[in-house]
């Protein structure tokens, strides 16, 4: 409501009434404002918490994995010819191993087809199937619709897609050729090609495109693939072939460089040959390393949350005289129930080999509530009592998998966190509503006040005006001059 300030009291009606309506709403408006910021500071706190909680949860899902603590190292003397990686299966010691030949695929390029004058070459009506090995190609029919290498080409891809087979266009001195290649490598996966039902209604044959791989051969000195004395005939790029190496003089065979049933555990990524009489080592040994870092991490992460709780319940001062700062949920019971249960599973034995209790590998409690990790002492379990490691975090009882099911209480759907923050969105929206009560009731106030100090205001300039007006009838009577 407008008002029109003293004109007849001389007083200052705005400020006045602003001054009452301060009084009558900053009590409750301060109560709302403490409220209100501890409320969303107390929600922002439990998001932190919870996002924190499923960090270390991830982390501790990663943990609860035997293999996790059982790794092995695997090392080649030679590794631009091979590579190796290990599991948990593979017996630690040192292997010699020879490359002598890599697997490959087939590949072949059909006999060339002459272009049709400034036309492509057409076939005539047929079918042409393509086989790799054993493993036959659905059959393509062929008609107008792909009755040239483009088409045939298209065609070869569809049908040969989920097997490996692909095919292109090479142009060479002799015309255009399909060109087909196989990804299944391994002795006697040599790609053929058959035809039937030649219409001779094209401008090639479809005869041409026929091929029938050589069978390798058994004198070494003999080039293979072979080249044929008719530079436009089909040949054979390269023949499909399998991996040979031998391990400590065993001689072993794979369809793939990538061997791995030769060393039980072990997988042999070959990439080039060795020199002959030249073998490379490859040594399998226990990954300690591993192991650490895996222990390493599960201290981190269990710190990180650590913080993330200490931050959010440490009291600071901030000098003498004024008041300290608090954490959003200092004294809160969930969190002090929920470090609770954490150090109760801290100090929980397990097992009963060397590795029994987290103190076994050097990991203490210090006074701040973080863990500790002894270097020294964790070298000394990991190289002494390696295969007990495992069964201290991982499994059913292992630590990972204890802590995990304590803490999905608190992060699960519905649970003790999802609950807390649905009471504290419960108080905000309280809180909104307190807020919308104040400010109606002080529009209120202020409207009846002003309306009051404006009657007033009138009233005053009333008996003013009486004032004045009867002060100068007196002094305008007869005897009002006489002194």
């Amino acid at each position: 409501m407008t008002s029109i300030t003293g004109l007849g009291s001389g007083l200052d009606i705005n400020g006045i009434v602003s001054a009452l309506v301060s009084a009558e709403k900053t009590p409750k408006q301060n109560q709302i404002d403490k409220l209100s910021k501890a409320t969303t500071s107390k929600i922002t706190a439990l998001g932190s918490l919870k996002s924190a909680i499923s960090d270390f949860q991830t982390a501790l899902s990663s943990l609860n994995k035997p293999e996790s603590f059982q790794g092995r190292s695997v090392s080649s003397s030679k590794t631009d010819v091979l590579t190796a990686t290990g599991t948990p299966k593979a017996g630690v010691g040192s292997y010699q191993v020879e490359v002598k030949q890599l697997a490959q695929g087939s590949k072949v390029a059909l006999a060339a087809i002459p272009a049709n004058g400034s036309e492509a070459a057409t076939f005539g009506k047929g079918s042409l199937t393509v086989k790799v090995g054993d493993t036959e190609l659905p059959a393509i029919e062929v008609d107008e619709s792909n009755n040239t290498l483009a088409g045939l080409r298209d065609a070869i891809n569809k049908a040969g897609k989920e097997q490996g087979v692909s095919a292109t266009i090479v142009t060479d001195a002799q015309g255009a050729r399909l060109v087909l290649s196989s990804s299944k490598m391994g002795d006697g996966h040599d790609i053929a090609v058959s035809v039937s039902g030649d219409d001779g209604s094209g401008s090639a044959s479809l005869e041409d495109l026929a091929f029938t791989p050589s069978a390798a051969p058994s004198d070494p000195d003999v080039v293979d693939p072979p080249v044929p004395d008719d530079p436009k005939a089909p040949r054979m790029l390269s023949r499909a072939r399998s991996a040979e190496l031998s391990i400590d003089g065993l001689l072993v065979r794979s369809d793939s460089n990538t061997v791995e049933d030769a060393i039980e555990g072990v997988t042999l990524n070959l990439k080039s040959l060795t020199k002959a009489g030249e073998p490379l080592s490859v040594d399998v040994g226990l990954d300690t390393g591993g192991v650490k870092s895996n222990i390493k991490k599960f201290v981190d992460a269990y710190n990180k949350l650590m913080g993330v709780i200490k931050e959010q319940t440490v009291v600071t001062s901030v000098g003498e005289g004024k008041t300290p700062v608090t954490g959003a949920l200092v004294g809160d019971a969930t969190v002090r129930s929920l470090v609770s249960t954490m150090r109760n599973e801290l100090v929980t034995t397990n097992g009963d080999g060397g590795v029994r209790v987290l103190a076994d590998l050097g990991i203490m409690t210090k006074q701040d509530g973080t863990l500790e990790l002894d270097s020294t002492k964790l070298d000394k379990a990991v190289s002494e009592n390696f295969e007990d490691i495992a069964s201290l975090f991982a499994g059913d009882n292992g630590l990972a998998a204890r802590m995990t099911n304590k803490l999905k209480p608190y992060t699960d759907t519905g649970g003790v966190l999802e609950l807390r923050n649905k009471a504290l969105q419960g108080t905000l929206s309280s809180v909104d509503k307190q807020q919308e009560d104040l400010n109606r009731r002080i529009s209120a106030l202020q409207e009846r006040l002003l309306k009051q100090f404006n009657a007033m205001d009138a009233l005053v300039g009333n008996l003013q005006s009486t004032a004045n007006s009867l002060t100068n009838q007196l002094a305008s009577l007869p005897f009002a001059n006489k002194s």
